[in-house]
Formats: C-alpha cells, structure tokens, sequence
C-alpha cells in the first residue's frame, strides 16, 4: 500500500490515542512505514503506570522491529529458571526449551518506546484527551477538536473512550483475586542464601490464600506481584498490611518492609474484556481497550505490542485501510483470543500454582514471531 492519500496527495495520516505500549507501538511502527503519526497523550507527560513486567520472544521480536531492542535489553533481566513454590516448597523448574524472555520495569520499557517514537519523528501531543470517534476517521479532543485521519488507533486502555463512543459490544468479567504490584530495591544480600535471580512464583493456600511472584528486573530493582483474594481486607489492603505478608513470607520481610513504605500502592482486580469486533471503520483498537486479560500468562503488553505492530503490517500490504483492519484481524485475533481464554481460566482455577504450566498452550503466544509470521522454539 502506498503511504500517500490519494485524494491529498499527501501522506497518510494516523491519530493514536493512548501512549502506553500499544500507542507507542503503533506509532512507532506506521511511522517506520511512511505515516505522518500523532500519538495522543491525556496526561501532562508521558510515564509508565505500574511496576513490571515480563516479555517473551513475541514482544521481544517487536523490540527488534522497532528498532527498541538493545535499549530495552541494557537494564533487564532473564532469571535462570521460573521456578514454582507451593507452601514454601518448590515444586518445579521451567526454563521454556529456551524460549527468549526478559523482565524489566514498566518505565524502563516505556522510557525504551518513547525515546524510538521520538527518534522516527512521531508527534507526541500531552495533554491531549481522545474522548471519541468515528468510523469515517474522526478523533474527538477533550478541548473539542476535530482532527481527520486516515487511520485512528484506539490505544486508550481499558476504560477506552474511542472504544465506547462507537459502541462496540462487550464482555466483561472480574476475577475474585486481584493483584498488588509494586517495584522495590532487591536486596538480595539481605534475603541470605538461595537462588534469588530467579522468578519464584511462591503460593500458599493455607492458612490463608497468598501468592508473591518474586521478579528480579535487574541488579537494583525487584518486582513483586502480591496476589490475594478482593474478599480478603488484610490481604488486598493497601498500602501493604506487612504483618499478613511476613506471617506468610518470612523469609522476603526485608524486600516485603520497602513494599509496606510505598503509600502509592494499589490494589487491582484480575480483569477480561473481550468485544465482537476491533475495528469498525478507520478505527483499529488495540491493548486493553481490545483485549484486556488477566496477568497469568504474562502476555497482556506482549500481545498488544504484536497486535499494534501487526497492524502496520496489514496496513503496509492492502489498498485500503478498511481491507487492511479487516485483514488483519482476522490474522492476528485468534492468538489473542486463546491466549486471552487460557490466562483467564489459569487465574480462576489458580492454575500456576501446580507448577509446570507453562505448557505449549500456554506458551503459544509467547512463541509467535510477528516478524516472519510463524511459530518459534516448538516445545
């Protein structure tokens, strides 16, 4: 497809809304391919929300095409093993057939993306709030303005407004247990003997349901997943009731006292979203306004950077951008789609907990290469 608006003879023109992985994503990768891009951003800067998080070779082979991938490699890090505890035992090892992934702050993978976006000339626009849309290719501002485009990207997140405003239909459901992430120093010496690079994914279902999935990012900085059930008001209470955790943790309490220091905590339930449709129109919507999943699988920011990137592609390879939306939904959904369905049964049933789940199911995803559009690493 050529990159040049045949009635303007100008290039082609895409908004995004949302400058989180799939926004800048998307932006990144049309840009690469010749469109005149402007990323929408509500806040007063661009900043990562949340703490971690964990890429495979999906998200990973993204990185390579955008060009981000060295940056996001300095400052990451892949553990030796994920390893499974129950009851403080461990109960397996999985290294994925050497399967490539990597784990990382949010705002060092985000901080990767923004400097590329602005490396390949994307206009980034802050405080600049989508709040709808039309199927002809018309993006809504808070302030009222009208901006035309060829291609509107909504990558505004779960509480999507270019989603809503063109009524897609959805599916929505909460999980009883939710999650509380936060970022904190590894203080590794301190923890004293044990294989501490690793993940360890530490369950506990008695006396009391908890779960900590313990993510090293890099040399300084720890991840920690506390998982509890919403029913739970000790367990889901932030900032962190410390004494709950150490009771059950011991031997973490000197990473588990830095998490209790932090008042900017949150608690989030596990979440799914899935619509009839992604696009209508000009309008593609990708991430968690599309196709928000639970975190079981890891593969939330991994299949929305594919998706986004994806996008490009089709977009690349079609004469119209309807044909080139419908195209590549078609392609790409089903991936997203089991993947989604899998990491929601694996959080109701507390799947993880088992060990050895990362099965070539569940790993699918993981396993795409959106690149050469084939499957990597069989298991």
């Amino acid at each position: 497809m050529a990159n040049i608006n045949k009635a303007s003879g100008k290039a082609l023109r895409a908004q995004v809304a949302g400058a989180g992985f799939a926004g800048l994503t998307a932006a990144i990768a049309l840009r690469q391919n010749g469109w005149d891009v402007t990323l929408h951003e509500r806040d007063s800067e661009l900043r990562a929300f949340g703490a971690g998080i964990y890429l495979w070779h999906n998200g990973l082979r993204v990185l390579e095409a955008i060009d981000a991938l060295d940056d996001v490699l300095q400052g990451s890090h892949t553990p030796p093993t994920y390893e499974t505890w129950m009851q403080n035992k461990s109960v397996s090892k999985e290294t994925f057939n050497g399967l490539p992934w990597r784990i990382m702050t949010r705002s060092h993978l985000h901080n990767a993306l923004v400097k590329r976006a602005r490396e390949v000339g994307v206009e980034v626009r802050v405080n600049s709030e989508a709040v709808s849309a039309d199927a002809e290719g018309r993006l809504t501002l808070q302030t009222g303005e009208v901006l035309e485009a060829d291609l509107i990207v909504g990558a505004d997140g779960v509480g999507s407004k270019v989603r809503d405003s063109l009524g897609f239909k959805q599916d929505r459901w909460v999980s009883t247990d939710g999650i509380i992430r936060l970022i904190v120093p590894r203080k590794k010496e301190e923890l004293g003997a044990g294989e501490w690079d690793n993940t360890i994914d530490m369950w506990n279902f008695e006396p009391r349901v908890q779960r900590i999935l313990y993510s090293p990012c890099n040399k300084d900085e720890l991840y920690l997943g506390l998982m509890a059930p919403a029913a739970d008001p000790r367990g889901s209470r932030v900032p962190l009731d410390l004494e709950v955790w150490v009771e059950m943790f011991p031997f973490l309490e000197p990473c588990l006292a830095e998490a209790a220091k932090l008042q900017s905590a949150r608690y989030d339930n596990y979440a799914t979203t899935k619509l009839d449709s992604w696009v209508k129109g000009k309008v593609a919507l990708v991430g968690d306004a599309a196709h928000a999943m639970c975190p079981a699988l890891a593969q939330g920011a991994g299949c929305a950077m594919v998706n986004a990137f994806s996008l490009s592609q089709d977009l690349a390879e079609n004469s119209s951008v309807e044909d080139a939306l419908a195209s590549w939904e078609k392609r790409i959904r089903p991936i997203t789609d089991r993947c989604q369905a899998l990491s929601g049964e694996y959080a109701a049933n507390r799947s993880l907990s088992k060990g050895n789940m990362f099965t070539p199911a569940a790993l699918e995803a993981a396993r795409y290469d959106p690149i050469r559009r084939v499957y990597s690493w069989p298991q």
